[in-house]
Parts: structure tokens; C-alpha cells; sequence
């Protein structure tokens, strides 16, 4: 098994490798190979709190859950997404803003209980894929609770930490019941409703 190196080392080298004056979705999911899933995973969950994102960011995880659940190398979204410029100097500007961030966590998140990978991968694709429909739900600020889970995942996913990836999948768990009680509840209300005005 090929030693585990931190994301906050893997992104220092990867900033250090990037073009001169502008950087793609695409050279970045190259670039990363294997820890793209988690990458990609990590800054969709944190567009879905925008509030009038979740919809859109919703479909886009499915499709990179389908992906990951069908053992693809690394992500393939949309062309106009992936070819989509960005400066190189706010990308390295970004990435000197998180390591430091990501240095404190990673000093409890670490590589512990680790899964074969391809397993683990699918097993998160499914798990994702399920918390991406209910960013789909009408309800106000419904979309928080499975967005935050997803990033806790993600960090998991990219740390290889077992552990962490247990207990945030027993959370997505209780996240997918809250939003299927939330749901039941309004269909019993509405047809409770329903019959009252019949």
C-alpha cells in the first residue's frame, strides 16, 4: 500500500505545478487523479449552502456519485464546466488560505481503519448520490444538513480516515431519515388536508 500523503502536501505540489496564467476544472481533476472525487465532492458541498444553489449542485453531485459508484478513475462533468478558465493567482491565493485550515484538521483527521479503495469509493457514491436527491427538497434550508454531510465525507474520503468515514456515514443515515420523515409528514398533512376541505 503506497503511503498516504496529506491533501494540504498533495495541493503545495499542486499549486507549485500549475500553469503560468490560468488553471481548468479539467487540469485540476488530471492533476489530482485519485483525490479528485474527494476534491470535487468537498467544493460542491460548500456551493450548496448558497442558498438557490443546492438544485443545481444537487443534479452535479448525482452525476459525480454515478460516477464514482460506477469506479471511474476521477470525475468527468460537463464540458463547459471543466474548460471554464480561472486565473492561476487566485487559484494559489485559495489554496494558501485552506492549507493552513486543512493542516489543523488533518492533525485529527489521519488514515485510520483504511478499506480497499474501490470499495470505499462506490460505497460513498451511493451514500452521496442519495443525499444529492434530497438537496431536490422544497423545504427552507433542508439543503444544509445533507450539504454539511457530504463535505464531512469528503474530508474522510480524502484523508483515508476509516474511522471518520463510518461516523459520517452513519450521519448521511440519520440525515436521509429526517429528510424522508420531513417528507412523509407533509404527504400525510396534505392529504389530511385534503379531506377535511372534501
Amino acid at each position: 500500500m503506497e503511503p498516504h500523503v496529506p491533501t494540504s502536501v498533495a495541493l503545495e505540489e499542486l499549486v507549485k505545478e500549475a500553469p503560468p496564467d490560468h488553471v481548468t476544472l479539467a487540469w485540476l481533476t488530471s492533476s489530482l487523479q485519485e483525490r479528485s472525487f474527494g476534491l470535487v465532492m468537498l467544493i460542491m458541498a460548500l456551493a450548496a449552502l448558497v442558498p438557490g444553489a443546492a438544485i443545481f449542485i444537487g443534479i452535479l453531485l448525482g452525476f459525480l456519485a454515478a460516477q464514482m459508484i460506477l469506479g471511474r478513475d476521477s470525475p468527468g462533468l460537463p464540458r463547459f464546466i471543466t474548460s471554464r478558465r480561472v486565473p492561476t493567482r487566485q487559484v494559489v491565493r485559495l489554496v494558501h488560505r485552506t492549507i493552513p485550515l486543512l493542516k489543523r484538521m488533518e492533525k485529527i483527521i489521519h488514515p485510520r481503519w483504511r478499506t480497499p479503495f474501490e470499495t470505499t469509493k462506490r460505497i460513498v457514491g451511493l451514500v452521496v448520490l442519495l443525499l444529492a436527491v434530497t438537496l431536490f427538497s422544497p423545504f427552507p434550508f433542508s439543503h444544509i444538513i445533507p450539504a454539511l454531510v457530504i463535505m464531512l465525507i469528503s474530508f474522510a474520503y480524502l484523508e483515508e480516515d476509516g474511522a471518520l468515514l463510518c461516523i459520517s456515514l452513519g450521519t448521511a443515515l440519520v440525515s436521509l431519515a429526517i429528510t424522508s420523515a420531513t417528507v412523509w409528514a407533509t404527504i400525510r398533512a396534505t392529504d389530511v388536508l385534503e379531506r377535511l376541505l372534501t
